[in-house]
C-alpha cells in the first residue's frame, strides 16, 4: 500500500476513534448516575452495559493486536451484558478509559506497512485494515446507542451534540466564515462550538 495513503488512513482512523470517545463522554456528562444504569425495557441495554461491553471488546481485540487472536480466551463476553451489584458509574468510566487506552496503544505505533498484515478475530483472517474498519463500525453503532439513550433520559434538557435542528444553513455559513478568518479545525469541535453558541431555547 502507498505509504502516504496508508498513513493518512491510520491518522484518520485514530481521529475517528477519538471523536467517538468524545461524543460518548459528552453524552455521559449529561447523564445522571441513575439514568446511566436505566433500561428502556427488559430486552434493552443500559448505557452502563454498553460501556462495559465496549470496553471488554476493546481489551480483547486490541491487546497484543498483531500477534494474538482478537477474541481472547479469557474474555467472558456474556458477562459484559450483566451489571454486578454495587457497580458505580465511576467504575464503568474507569473501565471505559482502560479500553480506549488499549485501542490507542495498539493503533498509534502502526505504520502503512502493517495495514496488509493478517490478524485473526475468532480464528478468521483479517487484514489490519479490515480489523480496524470492523471496530470503527462496531463502536460507532454503540456510541449511537449511548447518545440515543442519554438524549431520551435527558429529554427537553438535552444539549445537542450535533448541529442544532433547523440550523444547518447557519452552520454552513459558520464554517465558511471560519475558513476565511482562520482555518478549519477539528470537525467534532467545530460542531460542538457552533452547537454551544446556538442552543435551542
Amino acid at each position: 500500500m502507498n505509504d502516504q495513503i496508508g498513513q493518512h488512513y491510520l491518522d484518520d482512523a485514530l481521529h475517528t476513534f477519538r471523536d467517538y470517545k468524545k461524543i460518548a463522554e459528552r453524552a455521559f456528562a449529561q447523564t445522571s448516575d441513575e439514568d446511566f444504569f436505566q433500561t428502556l425495557d427488559p430486552e434493552s441495554n443500559s448505557i452502563a452495559v454498553i460501556v462495559k461491553h465496549m470496553a471488554g471488546n476493546m481489551l480483547s481485540r486490541w491487546t497484543d493486536f498483531l500477534t494474538t487472536d482478537g477474541e481472547k480466551p479469557n474474555r467472558n463476553r456474556d458477562m459484559e451484558f450483566e451489571m454486578l451489584p454495587n457497580t458505580t458509574k465511576a467504575d464503568m468510566l474507569a473501565f471505559w478509559d482502560q479500553g480506549w487506552q488499549c485501542v490507542f496503544a495498539a493503533i498509534e505505533p502502526l505504520t502503512a506497512d502493517d495495514l496488509m498484515k493478517i490478524v485473526k478475530i475468532r480464528g478468521q483472517d483479517h487484514t489490519v485494515l479490515q480489523a480496524i474498519n470492523r471496530q470503527i463500525s462496531h463502536y460507532s453503532n454503540h456510541v449511537g446507542q449511548i447518545v440515543y439513550l442519554a438524549k431520551h433520559f435527558k429529554s427537553g434538557d438535552w444539549q445537542t451534540l450535533s448541529v442544532p435542528r433547523n440550523r444547518s444553513a447557519e452552520f454552513n455559513a459558520y464554517l465558511e466564515e471560519k475558513v476565511k478568518s482562520t482555518s478549519r479545525g477539528d470537525r467534532l469541535d467545530e460542531v460542538m462550538d457552533f452547537a454551544n453558541k446556538n442552543r435551542e431555547t
